[in-house]
């Protein structure tokens, strides 16, 4: 039987995805009103952080643990990834003891490698490249609040990041227009926005991309590891701040999401932040749902 990775969201049909989505919502409901559910008892998780995490590691170790299994946390520090093992003989010792493998790490090529040489199925918690297990939450959001979001409009204001590139997927799979507002030189991946066609463009005022949009989304503009480049981008992004004025090109129905954690008063402002379109606070749950249900599609 061929082993299923989810290391972007291409790896899943969009049948499938919406699948997932609707038994995040299901889960939750469950675990809302305390029923007993676990389908991966005795199962164990591995959960490989390079890059530090709060959301990331407390949904997939709740989730383990709410689900009868285990999540075992593993650091450079603590291991010998951290001390020259290759990624290629770790995959293949950890998947011959674990039932999965969780990673969260920079080059997206770390992933893909570790995917290649495991026996188990490989989660992608984050890489530089792609969020989508963000995605997953963030589209269950969505369906939760607003229903389904093909042919609806999504505005994308901040940096071409993962997170941009794990959204021009979701562009794909689940059918919506995406409009990324991003200054020059802070394009998203330019392979993964070709793919997309003609359902995602780039303009360069946030509230042209904003206008008439279903959901207006946004990111840090430095994100882990761009500590050094604050200054400079602080400087370019200084007008692509989510505020009242870009929410009001958007529907009135529109609903505002931010990954987390935010700084405040720069990509995005307090008052939207915590004003009443924002729904960051059920997006950041729907991580521990929405992975919930790709942990057991992928390993029960």
């Amino acid at each position: 039987m061929t082993v299923r990775h989810f290391l972007t969201l291409l790896d899943c049909t969009p049948d499938e995805l919406r699948r997932l989505i609707t038994r995040g919502a299901e889960l939750k409901a469950m675990q809302h009103r305390g029923e007993i559910h676990e389908p991966l008892k005795n199962k164990t998780l591995a959960i490989i952080f390079e890059k530090s995490s709060t959301r990331t590691r407390v949904s997939f170790e709740v989730g383990m643990a709410q689900f009868g299994g285990h999540a075992l946390f593993l650091s450079p520090r603590d291991t010998h990834l951290g001390r020259g093992e290759s990624i290629k003989d770790a995959a293949r010792v950890l998947s011959r003891m674990v039932d999965g493998i969780m990673i969260r790490t920079y080059e997206h090529e770390k992933a893909q490698r570790l995917a290649k040489y495991s026996q188990v199925p490989v989660i992608n918690g984050l890489t530089d490249m792609f969020h989508p297990c963000q995605l997953l939450a963030d589209m269950q959001t969505f369906f939760e609040q607003r229903g389904d979001i093909k042919s609806g409009a999504v505005a994308w204001i901040g940096d071409g990041n993962n997170m941009c590139n794990s959204y021009i997927n979701a562009a794909r799979q689940f059918e919506f227009e995406l409009r990324i507002a991003c200054p020059k030189g802070y394009e998203p991946n330019p392979e993964v926005m070709e793919a997309a066609g003609n359902q995602v463009a780039i303009v360069r005022e946030p509230t042209e991309a904003a206008r008439g949009a279903d959901l207006v989304v946004t990111d840090v503009w430095a994100s882990m590891g761009q500590e050094q480049e604050q200054a400079r981008r602080v400087r370019a992004f200084g007008r692509y701040q989510v505020n009242e004025v870009v929410m009001a090109q958007a529907r009135k129905d529109a609903l505002f999401m931010h990954c987390l954690p935010a700084h405040r008063g720069e990509e995005v402002a307090e008052t939207v932040l915590e004003g009443p379109q924002s729904v960051v606070w059920e997006e950041a749950e729907n991580r521990l749902h929405a992975q919930k249900a790709l942990m057991e599609f992928l390993l029960a």
